[in-house]
């Protein structure tokens, strides 16, 4: 199924359908756009005819100068039986010829108020926001301190009641069981709740509570990017755990990797708070101090002060 129909532009973008209404359910699978200059000019050899087409000042103040039996042939051949729509930038006059082939052919020609940049720039915007790949975790999304921390867990291991705790420590819920996450820009994961569970947050022995009832809209995020993951599991007192915090693991998401750091659990354990500590240690790292490593330094430093035949 198609994830962006050319009527998504037309109800989303405030654009002005001209003709080609029988198209408006053709798919559009790229964010690139097109200014087909070129191809106006008759050149069509590598017409990327699956892309909107978005026509400016430019484009239209040469189509004018064009003999009348060109006019027809170019707009023939600009409106492709894959071409999702043509959308002419700064409310300007459309073309007869292109009214017509686009009807004859059912591509959408819509238009819009705004100049060919700015329209160029909303487009991309929206294209690439929709069509990003996207995946579902199980786990639980906060925002603390302006962090994205990625709490996950088997079933049970208490992801939901550190949530709370955290929600009631001043930080925001974004999603709770099922996070929703998109890939943006290569490299940056945005992660958001399914319309259906919003603001909800499921506590075994309590039932489901809506956060943004109970503690109001500031404990309630719609989305954030998520840059730390922190994976919690069971103690078990057969595996050794990061006790200075020098290794840095990942974990994957899509094509991209974030921090991760697995928290062992067991009673008499407070996790809101470790889960906590570990945001902010994560945003001292990035701002280039690292506790451990300093640490480690100091203690190599000692050790080989005493001991001048190891250096």
């Amino acid at each position: 199924m198609a994830k962006v129909r050319t009527t998504d532009l037309l109800e989303n973008l405030d654009l002005e359908l001209i003709s080609g209404e029988d198209g408006l359910h053709r798919p559009i699978t790229t964010s690139d756009l097109s200014r087909p200059g070129l191809e106006l000019a008759g050149f069509f050899d590598y017409y990327p005819k699956e892309r909107v087409q978005l026509l400016g000042m430019t484009e239209l103040t040469f189509f004018e100068k064009l003999h009348p039996e060109e006019k027809k042939t170019r707009m023939e051949r600009l409106c492709d039986d894959i071409t999702p729509a043509i959308v002419i930038a700064r409310g300007l006059e459309v073309p007869e010829e292109l009214i017509e082939s686009s009807e004859r052919h059912a591509v959408p020609v819509m238009r819009s108020k705004l100049t060919t940049t700015r329209l160029s720039s909303k487009l991309t915007s929206y294209l690439e926001k929709m069509l990003a790949p996207t995946t579902a975790v199980h786990g639980v999304l906060v925002d603390i301190y302006g962090v994205g921390v990625l709490i996950t867990g088997q079933s049970g291991v208490g992801k939901s009641e550190a949530a709370l705790d955290l929600v009631k420590r001043g930080h925001r819920l974004v999603a709770d069981d099922c996070v929703e996450i998109r890939q943006e820009d290569n490299d940056t994961l945005v992660g958001s709740s399914p319309e259906l569970i919003e603001h909800l947050l499921e506590i075994r022995g309590l039932g489901i509570i809506n956060v943004m009832t109970l503690f109001g809209a500031g404990a309630i995020r719609g989305s954030k990017r998520i840059t730390l993951n922190v994976h919690l599991e069971l103690w078990d007192s057969k595996k050794q755990y990061d006790r200075l915090g020098i290794e840095e693991d990942k974990m994957q998401i899509i094509d991209s990797e974030i921090t991760k750091i697995t928290v062992p659990v067991r009673p008499g354990r407070n996790l809101a708070v470790i889960i906590e500590v570990a945001a902010m240690n994560f945003r001292l790292k990035r701002l280039g101090v690292n506790t451990a490593q300093e640490f480690t330094d100091k203690l190599a430093s000692v050790i080989n002060e005493r001991d001048p035949e190891q250096m």
